[in-house]
C-alpha cells in the first residue's frame, strides 16, 4: 500500500462575519497516497481554495485533523508549521509570484535559504530543478524579461527545488493563453510521471481537470469523487472530447 501523504479528517471551516457563522467547509474527509495526481474542481466559493490553503499549512482548520506525510499539522503552532511547510511543500500559484528584481536561479534558490546548506549545494539543486522544467538557458534572465509561460516554469522549478512531499498547484494556467497551458500542464504530468511527485491541483479548467488521475468535485463546503457526470456538472457544456 502506498505511504499517505494528504489525510483530511472531518475538517471544518468557519469564519465569523458578524453575529452568524460562515461555514465554508463542513466535515470534509480526503486521503492521497504517495505518487498521486488530484484534481480539486467546483464553482466559485465552493471552498476549493480554502481547503487547499488548510493542506499547505496556510491556515488551520476550525474542527478535524489534517495529517501530511505524517505530520499532524492541523495541531501544529504558526512558528512550527512555517519551518515544516518550507521543508513539505512546494507551491504553484497562478500569476507565478516570483521577485521581480530577482533573476530565475535566484528565485528558484530562494527556499533553498532556509535551510543550512552549501552555496554549491543550493546551485546544484537549483540548476537541475531549471533544467527539468526546460530553463537552463535564462538562468539570469529577471521576470520582466521571461514570457508568462517561462514564468510558470520558473514557478515549478521553485516548487521542486526543495524535493517536497506534496506540490499543491493553485490554478496554474489561469493566467495563460490555450497553447502554453497546454506546455505547463504537460510539464505538470512528466514532473508526476517522472519524478513520482504527489500532486493536488486546484482549477477552473476542465482541459487541466481531466490531467489528473482523480477528480474531486466540491460543492457546499463537502467532496464528492469525481465521474464524467460530475466533470460536467462543474463545467457546465464542456464536453471531453469537445474542443
Amino acid at each position: 500500500m502506498p505511504e499517505t501523504i494528504v489525510l483530511v479528517e472531518d475538517v471544518r471551516k468557519e469564519y465569523r462575519t458578524g453575529s452568524e457563522p460562515l461555514k465554508v467547509l463542513r466535515g470534509v474527509d480526503l486521503v492521497m497516497h504517495a505518487g498521486d495526481f488530484v484534481s480539486l474542481i467546483g464553482p466559485s466559493g465552493s471552498g476549493k481554495s480554502t481547503l487547499l490553503n488548510l493542506i499547505a499549512g496556510l491556515d488551520r482548520p476550525t474542527s478535524g485533523w489534517i495529517t501530511i506525510g505524517g505530520s499532524l499539522i492541523s495541531e501544529m503552532d504558526e512558528a512550527t508549521v512555517a519551518r515544516w511547510r518550507s521543508a513539505h511543500i512546494g507551491f504553484i500559484f497562478q500569476f507565478y509570484h516570483l521577485v521581480p528584481v530577482l533573476t530565475a536561479y535566484e528565485n528558484v534558490e530562494l527556499p533553498l535559504l532556509l535551510f543550512n546548506m552549501s552555496a554549491s549545494q543550493r546551485r546544484r539543486q537549483v540548476l537541475t530543478a531549471l533544467e527539468l522544467v526546460g530553463l537552463s538557458h535564462r538562468l539570469t534572465h529577471r521576470p520582466g524579461h521571461l514570457s508568462g509561460g517561462e514564468q510558470q516554469r520558473v514557478g515549478i522549478a521553485r516548487a521542486l527545488v526543495t524535493d517536497p512531499a506534496l506540490i499543491v498547484a493553485d490554478e496554474p494556467t489561469g493566467d495563460l493563453d490555450g497553447h502554453t497551458s497546454e506546455e505547463i500542464l504537460d510539464l505538470l504530468q512528466a514532473v508526476h510521471e517522472n519524478l513520482g511527485k504527489t500532486i493536488l491541483l486546484v482549477t477552473h479548467d476542465p482541459r487541466a481537470a481531466i490531467r489528473a488521475e482523480r477528480l474531486v468535485h466540491m460543492d457546499s463546503g463537502r467532496l464528492h469523487e469525481g465521474t464524467d457526470t460530475t466533470l460536467e456538472e462543474a463545467f457546465p457544456g464542456w464536453a471531453r472530447h469537445g474542443s
